[in-house]
């Protein structure tokens, strides 16, 4: 899954508007406009369509977390500079609050079952022997699951 994906299924299981996302864009002081937003928001195949780079999209995500949670004491997080599925979901189960129980239900309410273990490898350090890399089906079913809970009277496959 693209960045730019991920980004229009937050939107829309949030029903966020143009002014709400740079409102979240805000929260770690990135600078965006609506244009920007427009842009990756489009199909891949618009001729105005952008690609949301990694920095800008785990800035999103990190405005994100504190847009559900509350600023924390201390420095705003620091954007990665290079973004994959581990970090995308371990950043929506912050925001969210979810524990790892949660996280499985969601996925099994989706239809795709995995054990703890599975699921506890995705949020472990790389360089960790049981890590294990986070692939777009898992991903897919997680954000699935967000929005049937968060927007139960919609269909996640007619975005």
């Amino acid at each position: 899954m693209t960045n730019n994906d991920i980004l229009r299924r937050i939107r829309y299981t949030f029903a966020f508007n143009d002014s709400k996302m740079i409102e979240i864009f805000k929260h770690v002081e990135y600078e965006t406009n609506r244009e920007e937003i427009s842009n990756w928001l489009k199909q891949d195949n618009h001729e105005d369509y952008v690609s949301c780079g990694d920095v800008q999209f785990a800035s999103f995500l990190n405005g994100f977390i504190i847009e559900k949670r509350g600023k924390q004491d201390g420095a705003l997080p620091v954007a990665e500079k290079v973004i994959n599925n581990n970090i995308v979901l371990r950043k929506l189960k912050i925001a969210l609050n979810l524990k790892n129980e949660d996280v499985l239900t969601m996925l099994a309410v989706s239809g795709l079952v995995i054990s703890k273990h599975e699921l506890s490898a995705f949020f472990r350090r790389p360089d960790h022997k049981h890590f294990r890399s986070c692939k777009d089906q898992v991903l897919r079913n997680f954000l699935q699951s967000m929005q049937r809970q968060v927007r139960p009277n919609t269909d996640p496959d007619e975005e």
